[in-house]
C-alpha cells in the first residue's frame, strides 16, 4: 500500500479492505457516528461499489468527502464530519 496519508491529514483511520459491499459504507457510518464534528475519517476499501455508496452517503449525509483516490486497485477516502 502507499503511504497517502501525508497529502492528507486524517483524525481516524478505518480499513475497510476485503470487505464486501455495504460493510465498507456501514463501518464508515458507524466509525463517523463516534467522531466530532470537523474530524476527517480516511477509509481503505476495495470494493468498487464503496466508489458509488461513499459519495452519496457525503451527499445525503451532509458529511464532506474531502478526497477520493485510487491506488493499485485499493480506494481511499477523506470523510469530514459535519455539524449536521
Amino acid at each position: 500500500m502507499t503511504d497517502v496519508s501525508v497529502d492528507h491529514p486524517f483524525d481516524q483511520q478505518l480499513d475497510a479492505r476485503e470487505l464486501a459491499c455495504p460493510l465498507p459504507l456501514l463501518k464508515a457510518k458507524q466509525a463517523i457516528s463516534g467522531m466530532q464534528v470537523g474530524q476527517v475519517l480516511w477509509l481503505l476499501a476495495t470494493d468498487a461499489g464503496s466508489q458509488r455508496d461513499i459519495r452519496r452517503y457525503a451527499e445525503l449525509s451532509g458529511h464532506i468527502l474531502e478526497a477520493s483516490e485510487t491506488f493499485d486497485g485499493e480506494f481511499h477516502y477523506w470523510l469530514r464530519k459535519s455539524g449536521d
